[in-house]
């Protein structure tokens, strides 16, 4: 019976995300769009504060992940 050899999780030293400068400004860009969003919700805008908030979750946020 040959054995095949085993490799451990973690042996490679290699990260398996590489966030570079482009993918934290447009991580920033999300966060500053759910901050203003949520405090433009909190003033009463029922207009720009939920548009404010898609952009943020469903665009700029998955968009820093990909790149």
């Amino acid at each position: 019976m040959a054995s095949t050899p085993r490799t451990r999780v973690g042996d490679d030293a290699t990260p398996s995300l590489h966030f570079s400068p482009v993918n934290l400004g447009v991580g920033a860009a999300g966060l500053v769009a759910l901050g203003l969003g949520y405090w433009l919700l909190a003033g009463g805008s029922i207009t720009l504060a939920p548009l404010l908030l898609v952009l943020g979750y469903v665009v700029l946020l998955p968009l820093a992940i990909i790149l």
